[in-house]
């Protein structure tokens, strides 16, 4: 239960640099579609109930993000009185024909519109008038509460088996003093100071990391352009055991093979577009610090590391390549840019600069993120969830970017792209799609 004595839930500086570089015409919103294979016994005012409930347990989803005065600190979290849980979970009812297209243009129009910030910063929506009685739920949050793998925590919080016996917890419906909150701030500056070596350290990786050879400049193409307003979304699938097999024996992993297909599938696109050969594409890929968080630990706890996907050859040579350039695990220099890019971006985004550098930078030509989602099949009211499709976002000039989700079997690997920049989105689709047969059948010997 929390008290005016609980310790102030203070938001961390990889959650400020989600909120701070949020300047483009899309909200950093991030999310996944939860398809649920019969749901004609489902009706809103349950799917409400069922979430009111199991939110109980996720302090964050109850709390919103309040500025501290100046000198006081960073932002903080606090209980939102207000809380309701309709203006949280609402309904919708897919356009025909009510299949996954349909969906995930559902999905579009629901992720990019802004959640508003005076409230906790998330929302479901239960969906409707899918093919064969189907539906969907879609869990939507901003960047700034959670990251991925906090992501995949709260949807476990909010599916059958997470507790939704707990009693309605007793919110504070009083903020933190400014003594209180400058007294905290001064002890939390105090013992920063006794990190300054390890801070040390740090600096000097990130500094040779920023300065690496190995790593040039994203080749100038139709991939970087500044995006827009609208956004479009599609899927490619592929069974997660022959993928598994396949990194196995080529000495790789999954994320390897994802990185392989993508690059592949953006040198048909480009090549498709009347553009010369680009032989490598520079790929962002997000790191997470921790393996697993669990619903009443979120936050962002990630780093960008960029990597260098060769695009010409074989599809198994290719995959080979991009295995023997992956860092080594907990490689600190791979992962540290984020402490010193992370203070630069902030500063950037408050002279209003950051949108001006993200439309033009020239260091990597899309972002891919992949996570190893649950094994089994979930469930919600007691509907299996038989699909779950993650929703990334893109800004600056990046216009398509790519999520990849493992889930019971299946790997879904979803395009989120820039729509007037991609009107051809059904072709990488394709692309992706074969990228990831070949590199399969070519395992098998096929």
């Amino acid at each position: 239960m929390s008290t005016p004595s609980a310790p102030i839930d203070r938001a961390s500086a990889n959650d400020l640099l989600q909120r701070a570089t949020d300047v483009g015409s899309v909200p950093m919103q991030v999310g996944a579609v939860l398809v649920l294979d019969d749901a004609g016994d489902i009706d809103l005012p349950a799917v409400r109930d069922a979430i009111e409930r199991r939110t109980r347990a996720i302090p964050r989803l109850r709390r919103r993000l309040v500025d501290a005065p100046f000198g006081c600190g960073r932002p903080y979290w606090v209980d939102d009185a207000d809380f309701a849980i309709e203006r949280h979970v609402r309904a919708l009812v897919c356009p025909r024909p009510g299949d996954e297209a349909a969906l995930l243009a559902v999905a579009t129009a629901v992720a990019t519109e802004r959640l508003p910030d005076d409230r906790p910063l998330w929302s479901v929506t239960f969906v409707t008038g899918l093919e064969s009685g189907a539906g969907a739920l879609f869990a939507v949050f901003h960047h700034v509460l959670a990251d991925g793998i906090g992501g995949l925590a709260v949807l476990a919080g909010l599916v059958d088996g997470a507790p939704d016996d707990l009693p309605a917890r007793q919110l504070v419906t009083s903020q933190p003093g400014r003594r209180r909150l400058f007294g905290d701030a001064t002890r939390a500056r105090l013992q920063s100071l006794a990190r300054v070596p390890s801070a040390v350290g740090l600096l000097r990786a990130t500094v040779g990391e920023l300065r690496r050879s190995d790593v040039p400049k994203a080749a100038r193409c139709s991939l970087n352009r500044p995006t827009g307003p609208r956004r479009s979304l599609a899927t490619a699938r592929v069974d997660l055991a022959p993928v598994v097999d396949v990194a196995h024996r080529h000495g790789a992993t999954v994320n390897d093979i994802a990185l392989t297909a993508v690059a592949g599938a953006l040198q048909a696109t480009l090549h498709r577009r009347g553009e010369g050969l680009v032989p490598e594409f520079v790929i962002t890929v997000p790191v997470s610090g921790r393996r697993a968080t669990s619903a009443t630990e979120l936050g962002n706890d990630v780093s960008m590391r960029p990597v260098v996907v060769p695009a010409l050859g074989e599809a198994a040579e290719r995959l080979v390549a991009t295995a023997r350039r992956r860092p080594a695990p907990g490689d600190a220099a791979s992962a540290a840019s984020v402490a010193l890019l992370g203070p630069l971006f902030r500063v950037l985004a408050a002279l209003r600069l950051f949108r001006w550098f993200t439309e033009r930078q020239r260091l990597v030509h899309t972002f891919v993120t992949n996570l190893r989602g649950p094994t089994e099949h979930l469930a919600f009211l007691g509907a299996q969830v038989r699909d779950v499709i993650p929703v990334s976002s893109i800004s600056g000039n990046v216009t398509v970017a790519f999520a990849v989700l493992s889930y019971a079997g299946t790997l879904v690997v979803t395009v989120v792209a820039d729509s007037d920049a991609w009107p051809d989105l059904a072709s990488i689709q394709g692309d992706l799609q074969t990228e990831l047969d070949v590199l399969v059948c070519a395992a098998q010997g096929r």
